[in-house]
């Protein structure tokens, strides 16, 4: 079981917030977040179900993490262990995470890999996020693991699609050009960009591209 207490802040106010594994008895709240998260035209089918949710649990629940404030879930996240392989670059999400379900989940892996991150579109101001992410690495670290790996969504490449390639906008959001509301959140996280990923996920606003991001453990050195 992964607990901890913390306090983040509105504006100058602290804010108690508790970070724990999730359970049976958070399902409905953490499928409520999921909807709040990502509202349409994102896919209605890759939202969270509980057949899902319990696989998380029951596989691995070291990964699987939810932020409560005053009793109330604001968000969530969940990873899996991976043995991942640098010269196998292209993956979808649906295949590295079983669909969300999860049974790709290799205890004997090297890396732990996002499936997903979500804070209640009301609470991002507290930086809840973040914390979350800092909670992973610790189960990296934990683990002996040797990087946290994830695709990141690109949701501002849309509007950007006939200015530049994915790759030129991801390394113009890393110059700091221009703002991703994903990718500059994982690079103020600490993550630092691979590589684009194609055909990653089905997400109109990232035209399905994404970028995977890694962490790597400064305690493992491959």
């Amino acid at each position: 079981m992964f607990k901890k207490e913390l306090y983040v802040f509105d504006k100058d106010k602290p804010v108690k917030a508790i970070i724990r594994t999730y359970s049976q008895e958070d399902f409905d709240q953490l499928i409520h977040i999921q909807k709040k998260c990502f509202p349409p035209p994102f896919p209605s089918e890759l939202l969270w179900n509980k057949e899902q949710l319990n696989n998380h649990i029951k596989l691995f629940s070291e990964g699987a993490l939810c932020l409560e404030i005053d009793d109330q879930l604001v968000g969530s996240m969940t990873g899996l262990i991976i043995n991942y392989n640098k010269e196998h670059k292209h993956h979808t999400w649906e295949d590295i995470t079983d669909n969300g379900y999860i049974r790709t989940h290799d205890p004997n892996g090297n890396s732990l890999y996002i499936v997903d991150i979500s804070v209640m579109p009301e609470f991002r101001k507290l930086g809840l996020g973040k914390w979350l992410m800092f909670s992973m690495y610790n189960i990296v670290v934990e683990k002996k693991l040797e990087r946290l790996l994830g695709g990141g969504r690109m949701p501002g490449y849309k509007e950007k699609s006939n200015e530049m390639s994915p790759e030129q906008y991801l390394n113009a959001v890393v110059k700091g050009n221009i703002k991703d509301p994903v990718i500059t959140f994982l690079l103020r996280c600490g993550r630092v960009p691979l590589h684009i990923i194609p055909n990653y996920l089905e997400d109109e606003d990232s035209l399905n591209y994404a970028a995977l991001m890694e962490w790597k453990s400064p305690f493992v050195q491959s």
